[in-house]
């Protein structure tokens, strides 16, 4: 009994103390107009191995100013979670 309450007890806490990172950027001057396009990175085991990284460059078009934003939203979590860190996506925001 107590081994399957410290096991629930650690699973938990694993869950919640789990993060979300967020890492930002600016090019030039930053966001001018609020523009927003959205692409994803695909990762396998916990990121260390990368399948598709999507191109800045190409998000941002002919701008010269522009945010970039990756992040662990929580559908990314959650996929992430539910294949046990095999596959793991990130968000990439580009905001010009």
């Amino acid at each position: 009994m107590m081994k399957k309450v410290i096991m629930a007890a650690f699973v938990a806490c694993f869950c919640l103390m789990s993060g979300c990172f967020t890492y930002t950027t600016t090019v030039g001057k930053g966001a001018q107009t609020g523009i927003e396009n959205v692409g994803k990175n695909h990762y396998l085991i916990y990121g260390l191995v990368d399948l598709k990284t999507t191109p800045v460059a190409e998000l941002a078009g002919d701008a010269t100013n522009y945010d970039v934003t990756i992040t662990h939203t929580f559908v990314d979590g959650l996929v992430n979670f539910l294949t046990g860190g095999i596959y793991s996506p990130t968000t990439v925001k580009v905001r010009k």
